[in-house]
């Protein structure tokens, strides 16, 4: 696979296999300690450092280079997809540099992500975008220097940005969540708590937008008691659930943008004596969060497939290496209603499914 790949890479792209070795006899020593260490900053969270690299399957050196560069290197979705792209990568031949945004949100580390994979003369870059917009000319720029640019998770804006979006269908995971917490409520009005991600990220505005949708509501629709973003961590939805809660002890429904905004939610309602009383929605599909929803504590929730995304990204960096084949549009890699509380019209599968099929 080593050779065959070294052979294409001189092919059909030649001018980028001689642009990605002229750069790496340039850099070879930088990419090795200094970048590293440079960008460990990037890393955040309690994984800390900000990358790290892998061969081949047979333990040497692969003439393919593939970059991931995450939200973050802490949250568990973004763990397995990056511990699936290195198995994809070894699976491959190729090599993985992978680093990340030390924060949700943190849009200049992950611009200093991309400038340093293109300068150590990656093939292509894999990247769940921090902000929507606020990477697009740092992606301009890899793409110009021939470097194949994939979205994961989240799509850029506009999605062309970039060459391709392998990603779950957002806003249909978000109606299912919708309609799931509609079908539970049955004859009762919806008095709605909303708890966003991060403001300007298409995955936060996809679910939002699909959960309304599910749920038959407008942005204006006075059934909405409220909304607080969380940047999809528990700490902070726990707080955001507790002020809307005071605020509004009418809420029967919440809107959460991740598991851990979920569990969030969960703590404040029981921790005021209300969480029997509230109907929680939630999207990911990690093992913690199907087991929360086993365990009562979130209604239902749409499992993701990280794993596909990262080695369907990984495959086709590979394929553009041998022979230059780009992919193109907006690839959906599957969602899942996973709920012990089937309503009629939604397929859905229960939680023992969901353990032997969730990440994390």
């Amino acid at each position: 696979m080593l050779s065959s790949l070294t052979t294409a890479a001189a092919g059909p792209g030649s001018a980028r296999g001689h642009r990605r070795r002229t750069v790496r006899a340039a850099v070879a020593g930088l990419a090795a300690l200094g970048t590293a260490a440079t960008l460990a900053a990037c890393g955040g969270g309690d994984a800390g450092g900000g990358g790290e690299t892998g061969g081949d399957a047979t333990g040497g050196s692969s003439d393919v280079t593939v970059g991931l560069v995450t939200k973050t290197d802490s949250n568990p979705f973004f763990v397995r997809m990056r511990e699936a792209a290195q198995e994809a990568a070894d699976e491959n031949g190729a090599q993985l540099v992978a680093l990340a945004g030390e924060f949700d949100g943190d849009n200049e580390g992950q611009v200093a992500a991309i400038e340093n994979l293109v300068a150590q003369g990656v093939d292509g870059i894999l990247i769940t975008p921090n902000s929507s917009t606020g990477i697009l000319q740092a992606i301009a720029d890899a793409r110009a220097q021939g470097v194949l640019v994939i979205a994961l998770d989240t799509a850029t804006d506009p999605e062309d940005a970039v060459d391709a979006t392998f990603a779950t269908d957002n806003r249909e995971a978000g109606r299912l969540q919708g309609a799931w917490v509609k079908a539970a409520l049955g004859d009762t009005a919806p008095v709605l708590a909303m708890l966003d991600g991060t403001p300007g990220g298409t995955v936060d505005t996809f679910r939002h937008e699909g959960f309304l949708e599910g749920m038959g509501l407008t942005e204006d629709s006075p059934e909405i008691a409220g909304m607080e973003n969380t940047n999809g961590d528990q700490t902070k939805a726990q707080t955001a659930m507790e002020n809307l809660y005071s605020r509004n002890a009418e809420i029967n429904s919440v809107y959460t943008i991740n598991e851990p905004a979920a569990r969030g939610a969960y703590q404040a309602l029981s921790d005021a004596g209300a969480a029997d009383k509230v109907v929680i929605g939630s999207i990911d599909g990690s093992c913690d969060g199907v087991q929360a929803v086993k365990d009562g504590e979130i209604g239902a929730t749409v499992m993701q497939f990280p794993d596909k995304m990262a080695a369907d990204g990984v495959a086709a960096v590979v394929q553009y290496a041998q022979d230059g084949t780009k992919p193109s549009g907006f690839t959906d890699t599957g969602s899942q209603l996973i709920t012990d509380q089937p309503v009629e019209g939604l397929e859905s599968q229960d939680t023992a499914w969901g353990l032997e099929n969730c990440w994390g």
